[in-house]
């Protein structure tokens, strides 16, 4: 069968035949359709599927006079569509017209070559250029790109790569984090884990998600951010070049400051007697607190009179024993900032950031009460026909904001839309970070626990982590620069409400973590 063939019968599969969808889908790649109009009206009709869960069939002539309306069709494709396929729809489009069994297995296979070829042509320019690394790659993006099967036949020889594969995709982070932050969490930041954030306002769940996508963009990672409301497209560009310069913008936040560092409580209270140590003596061993009261009590502006009283202390972490008898405090560095960042600097920043750089983020941002998950799905697969882009991480600010296309009770529809989250999550094997927040008990508390959902407790039941983010209600940690996050649940791991893990922040400086501490 020719190409021109198989495209035809793939575009009357796709118009006509719920069932060669749902057993042939996951094996087209958009992309790699060489027919204009076959590509536009696959795209459609998977979009469609995606919403209705259905082939469109005579719908796809309302669907093409939207997109008319709305989309910038070429002139040619759009007559193609208009006197070629729209007539035809009575009669040679029609689950007549699909042998099902037979045009199945040749679209299955007719993207395979497609694949195949593809990656043939692209190890031939990698050899060429003697990029030996990039042919791996290549190879290695090959393997996990082909299409996945739903059923598993465990009694074949081929039982131990299985399981190998599954192994090393369960563990290996897409995020990374250093030190005692890593240690916390890389684990549950994994491809197909679901991992949700829970505080209430003003906590910085979208600094931490951002850092989160933007540490994932600068390890390799090609990365999703949807922005379901809370905040518009410029908002957002302001602070990834706050994050990446590093520098305000506003006027309030430009002069000497103080930046939160991490210490020990022995060195502090000058009861160290390990030759690894810093400083020779200590800043509050004259106080007569104790240690809970160092921890718990002890306010900024103490923290900034006792470094403007011993300039030359030394803050320190040195032993093996600092995290793991939590003997980690907030200390101070004290850092001046010139001037507010300039467009020019901003502008420059991000080029070199992304552009130069090569890293790969896509921002969709859309209108409060606007941003479904079937419309998440379809700029996913608008970008993936595109240019080929699949992420892997996905990052959405926030779930609660996500609306529902269901007309049930708003519980039921929250339970709905993380429930729907899940599926994405798993469809696209990738890593999804979401938020979600806590309800009005939360604003009276130091530390959240599971009590502290809003809505629909069932949405604990979808995520395969929740973490908390905590701060004292005094306002004490906010001001010092201190976030505290604990376990609420780990769905493959033991975990404790009471674990917790200390972040050092300056948002001011788009910091949301500077060094981490148990």
């Amino acid at each position: 069968m020719t190409e021109n063939n198989i495209e035809r019968k793939l575009v009357i599969g796709v118009i006509s035949s719920t069932e060669f969808i749902k057993r042939s889908g996951k094996s087209i790649k958009v992309e790699l359709i060489k027919s204009p109009v076959a590509k536009l009206l696959t795209l459609w009709c998977l979009e469609y599927f995606g919403k209705y869960n259905k082939a469109p069939f005579k719908t796809i002539e309302d669907i093409y006079y939207e997109k008319i309306k709305t989309t910038n069709i070429p002139k040619d494709v759009a007559e193609e569509i208009e006197e070629d396929i729209l007539p035809g729809l009575s009669d040679e489009f029609s689950e007549n017209g699909v042998d099902l069994e037979h045009d199945v297995d040749q679209t299955i296979k007719y993207f395979k070559e497609l694949q195949l070829t593809r990656l043939k042509d692209n190890l031939a320019v990698c050899i060429e250029k003697g990029d030996l690394k990039e042919a791996e790659n290549q190879i290695a993006n090959f393997k996990t790109s082909s299409p996945p099967k739903d059923e598993l036949i465990l009694n074949q020889e081929g039982i131990k790569e299985v399981i190998k594969v599954a192994f090393e995709k369960t563990y290996e982070p897409l995020i990374e984090y250093p030190g005692a932050l890593g240690e916390f969490w890389n684990e549950q930041l994994v491809r197909g884990g679901f991992v949700a954030l829970l505080s209430p306002e003003k906590r910085g769940k979208s600094t931490v998600k951002l850092d989160m996508a933007l540490r994932a963009v600068k390890q390799g990672r090609k990365v999703a951010f949807f922005q379901a409301g809370d905040m518009t497209r410029d908002q957002q560009l302001k602070r990834i070049c706050t994050y990446i310069t590093q520098k305000p913008i506003k006027e309030k936040n430009v002069g000497k400051m103080y930046i939160p560092v991490k210490d020990c409580i022995h060195n502090q209270m000058n009861t160290c007697t390990k030759n690894i140590r810093e400083s020779g003596f200590g800043v509050f061993e004259s106080l007569g607190w104790s240690v809970e009261q160092i921890k718990k009590e002890m306010e900024l502006k103490d923290l900034i009179e006792a470094y403007k009283g011993e300039p030359n202390y030394l803050h320190c972490y040195n032993c093996s024993d600092f995290n793991i008898n939590q003997w980690g405090v907030p200390w101070l560095k004290e850092i001046n900032v010139d001037e507010v960042l300039s467009v020019e600097e901003a502008q420059k920043a991000g080029y070199e950031f992304f552009v130069k750089k090569n890293r790969q983020l896509r921002i969709s941002t859309h209108y409060n009460g606007t941003l479904t998950v079937n419309e998440m799905r379809r700029v996913l697969n608008s970008w993936e026909a595109e240019d080929g882009f699949i992420p892997e991480v996905i990052a959405l600010d926030f779930a609660d904001l996500v609306v529902c296309e269901q007309k049930v009770e708003f519980r039921h529809q929250q339970n709905q839309v993380w429930k729907d989250l899940r599926g994405l999550n798993q469809e696209k094997d990738c890593l999804l970070i979401t938020s979600s927040q806590s309800d009005a008990n939360s604003y009276e508390q130091d530390t959240l626990s599971l009590k502290n959902f809003s809505e629909d407790k069932r949405k604990y039941g979808h995520v395969t982590a929740f973490y908390g983010l905590n701060q004292d209600r005094t306002g004490r940690e906010k001001k010092i620069g201190i976030l505290r996050i604990n376990e609420l649940i780990l769905r493959e791991d033991e975990y404790d409400s009471k674990k917790q893990i200390h972040i050092l922040q300056k948002l001011s400086l788009g910091c949301p973590v500077l060094d981490s501490y148990f």
